[in-house]
């Protein structure tokens, strides 16, 4: 079998790969085989990380929601329930934007949702 020599191309995986390392700690950011493992590992992470994020901001919508529903004694669920009685169609990260930035216009819904309820 012929001697092959990857020259060029094995320099340009190796290089690829240490700049994705870059930041990394001690052997993580300078050796092949470590920066390899790190890299991979950091993947993985990033993957599980991108469908993470949605689970973490919809928990956060919901406390937001239901710190603000309840000023008005309702509870979240009693709040939701209400709303969709009463046909309207904002999304948990707009409810808890008015939450945060507007309590006015959230008392507004939760007076509608309390007399949809009732």
């Amino acid at each position: 079998m012929p001697r092959v020599k990857r020259g060029s191309l094995r320099r340009n995986k190796r290089r690829r790969l240490l700049a994705r390392a870059k930041g990394f700690y001690q052997t993580k950011s300078k050796l092949y085989r470590a920066a390899k493992e790190a890299v991979e590992t950091s993947l993985a992470y990033a993957y599980v990380g991108r469908r993470r994020k949605k689970r973490d901001f919809r928990r956060l919508w919901i406390i937001r929601i239901n710190a603000a529903a309840r000023l008005h004694d309702l509870s979240y669920s009693q709040f939701m329930h209400g709303l969709k009685q009463a046909g309207v169609g904002l999304d948990r990260k707009a409810l808890a934007d008015l939450a945060v930035e507007d309590p006015a216009a959230f008392a507004h819904l939760a007076a509608q949702a309390r007399d949809a309820r009732a």
